[in-house]
């Protein structure tokens, strides 16, 4: 099994679609439950509304990944604009909900940066890892679920610039 890191983003004006077709995204998902490593929505700044939908999942091949992208009804339903697919390097080892050092009065936030590889160790990263190119293994960036009081402080931690920092919170059923 290898993971993949999935990250769409919503296409302008989508909101509505997107809430009319979650109930369907989740049933969806549910058939996943097991290889899900971390999920949730990427949000705007005050936090109201979704910005796009990040999954890590652990499966078979690229083709495993295909029909995960390309029959999520949100995907099928026209909610996203783009679709950002790369193989994961879980540095972390652990999913979202093996995650156990939560700060309540910290947000989380999703990190994505193009630069090299490099360690990272803090008790408030959920997930971490490397991005790699689909079929030649590039190395392409690296992404982070982290725990921060706001988004300045996520960008330090990861050592990414502010501008690729995005309000994020863990998905699934309620």
């Amino acid at each position: 099994m290898t993971q993949y890191f999935v990250y769409a983003r919503d296409r302008a004006g989508s909101g509505e679609l997107k809430e009319r077709l979650t109930p369907e995204h989740w049933d969806f998902m549910d058939r996943y439950a097991d290889e899900l490593v971390a999920r949730g929505p990427s949000l705007t700044e005050d936090r109201e509304e979704t910005t796009g939908s990040m999954h890590i999942v652990d499966l078979p091949d690229v083709e495993a990944l295909r029909v995960f992208t390309d029959e999520d009804p949100y995907y099928v339903g026209g909610v996203f604009e783009s679709v950002d697919t790369y193989r994961f390097d879980n540095h972390t080892g652990r999913t979202m909900w093996e995650f156990t050092a939560a700060t309540p009065e910290y947000s989380r936030w999703l990190v994505l940066t193009q630069d090299e590889p490099r360690p990272l160790s803090s008790p408030h990263l959920i997930v971490y890892g490397d991005l790699r190119d689909l079929h030649t293994n590039a190395h392409r960036g690296r992404a982070a679920l982290v725990e921060a009081p706001d988004a300045a402080a996520a960008a330090d931690l990861v050592g990414a610039e502010l501008k690729n920092v995005h309000p994020w919170e863990p998905g699934g059923r309620r």
